[in-house]
């Protein structure tokens, strides 16, 4: 929020925090109470500011979008540059369009939860039934979309905000297309699930918690993740030494430990009903 205007902001990289004792540059990953770092932030609409004229303009504050809460106080130093001259084209088939053509409603069903929790493997039966059904659906796995747009990303928290961003924006292309987009990823920040939901047009985002305690999937460990982040071999490995952040208030929650793969599946495909 600015002196005369305000937008929805994302901090998209904490460049560096600044030691107030020595003025010296530290590298950091998040910023702490009353700490003070250098950032970049992304907005979702130009905002003009004449700090040619009065520097304070570019004073800003943020505050979480649902509590309304102050996070943080900053002033801008000075614009990112991106193109300009880019413009939405109007195209005259729009998403009612191709929805009417294949005879469904769109939507993006959103499960996150731990790794091992079950997310991939009940998503896959979900595609499966939906199929069955002559539904037209695209299921966006975590694992599968790392093998390509996303295999320049790491595991930092940066790269985890990054992939999700990315495939928040592929499921809504693919839901402004007609389809029924299933989107399992470990997805462990309530912010940008939070970022997800208000890129998809209202009630066609669902998000499904596949709640699985963390010693049930650290049991199963299908892959040997958990054995190495244990051991110390994998860092940043969520659930281990990177939080997960469950959803508060999910369209569905799945408890895999108490119901089949295809009683799961079923519960998901009913909220499309």
């Amino acid at each position: 929020r600015f002196a005369d205007a305000s937008a929805v902001a994302q901090v998209t990289e904490i460049v560096h925090r600044v030691d107030m004792d020595t003025l010296q540059h530290m590298a950091a990953r998040t910023l702490g109470p009353e700490e003070i770092g250098y950032c970049k932030l992304s907005l979702d609409r130009p905002v003009e500011l004449d700090m040619a004229a009065d520097r304070r303009a570019g004073i800003f504050h943020l505050a979480d979008r649902l509590t309304g809460e102050e996070l943080g106080t900053g002033a801008i130093e000075f614009a990112l540059r991106r193109a300009t001259n880019v413009v939405r084209q109007a195209l005259k088939i729009d998403k009612a369009a191709r929805s009417r053509a294949i005879g469904q409603r769109p939507c993006v069903l959103w499960m996150t939860g731990l790794s091992g929790a079950g997310k991939s493997t009940v998503a896959d039966r979900v595609e499966q039934k939906l199929h069955a059904r002559g539904r037209r659906t695209y299921l966006l796995d975590g694992d599968n979309v790392r093998l390509g747009l996303n295999r320049d990303l790491g595991f930092t928290e940066r790269d985890r905000v990054e992939n999700i961003r990315r495939v928040a924006e592929v499921a809504k292309l693919m839901a402004d297309a007609g389809l029924i987009v299933i989107v399992s990823f470990i997805s462990p920040f309530r912010s940008e699930r939070s970022m997800a939901r208000d890129l998809i047009d209202d009630g066609e985002f669902l998000e499904i918690f596949v709640d699985t305690p963390l010693a049930v999937c650290e049991a199963r460990d299908p892959k040997g993740l958990y054995a190495k982040a244990r051991g110390g071999d994998l860092v940043n490995f969520t659930g281990i030494d990177s939080p997960y952040e469950p959803p508060e208030a999910p369209e569905l929650r799945i408890d895999t430990t108490a119901m089949t793969v295809d009683l799961a599946a079923d519960a998901i495909v009913r909220l499309l009903d």
